[in-house]
């Protein structure tokens, strides 16, 4: 049971990491208007980095070259959800003040999140040390991810508040992801190599297809180049964190 309760503990501790966004509940309203879209960029680059650099590479090495046709599924799979959420929009009769990116990414995020209590349980499972190092890792990866997510969730329509909350809801699929882990330890290593490089695909998606768009939509060219800089902030966080835990 000491590994049951250190992964219980661990997963929920990364969880309260979808809380940092509440440091922007201070911001006055039209401050947080002239930023959220700098969120957006790093979000973009924090997907892309997460995709290329972390899920991608650690799928290539559990399931050799098949992975990318897992990442071309995760792809089309996340390119339909989107479109079915459009229609289902376009026959509405009231304009949905949410945007169907925002709903894309909260199915990513829930993806990426249950994947992190896989690995977290995996690693805890075969040794305490080990999976605490697992979870530091995790946390420090979740941090640019986080705050990304809250500001996409924001530019998508929700208010802040509720922004707030449905992050942290969604990054509590990473108990239920370490509970799984746990209780089916022997599937573990299979359901991780097939939903690594699904949620990289998705991850690819939404930045690709729903979030650099919107930063192209700028039309002067010091603000773009700003916000371009932040987006490429958001890959060379992920690098960073790749180096450091290839490090240790």
């Amino acid at each position: 049971m000491g590994a049951l309760f250190f992964i219980i503990l661990s997963t929920f501790l990364v969880s309260t990491i979808a809380l940092i966004g509440s440091v922007f509940l201070l911001l006055r309203r039209n401050l947080f208007e002239r930023i959220v879209l700098f969120l957006v960029a790093l979000s973009a680059g924090a997907l892309m980095g997460g995709a290329f650099l972390h899920l991608i590479p650690e799928s290539i090495e559990k399931s050799g070259s098949f992975v990318f046709l897992y990442v071309l599924f995760g792809f089309a799979l996340f390119f339909f959800i989107e479109k079915v959420l459009d229609w289902h929009h376009c026959n509405l009769k009231k304009k949905p003040k949410i945007r169907s990116f925002a709903y894309v990414s909260l199915v990513g995020e829930a993806t990426h999140n249950f994947i992190d209590g896989l690995i977290i349980a995996a690693s805890f499972v075969t040794s305490i040390p080990l999976g605490i190092a697992t979870t530091l890792a995790v946390a420090l990866h979740e941090i640019p991810q986080e705050i990304g997510d809250f500001g996409i969730l924001v530019y998508g329509g929700y208010k802040k508040t509720k922004a707030l909350i449905i992050n942290f809801i969604i990054a509590l699929t990473a108990i239920f992801g370490g509970l799984s882990g746990f209780y089916l330890s022997e599937l573990t290593t299979k359901t991780i190599s097939l939903l690594l490089p699904i949620a990289a695909g998705g991850f690819i998606y939404v930045a690709a297809s729903d979030l650099i768009p919107e930063i192209r939509k700028q039309n002067s060219l010091s603000r773009f180049l700003f916000i371009f800089l932040t987006f490429v902030v958001g890959i060379f966080v992920l690098f960073l964190l790749k180096f450091l835990m290839h490090e240790h």
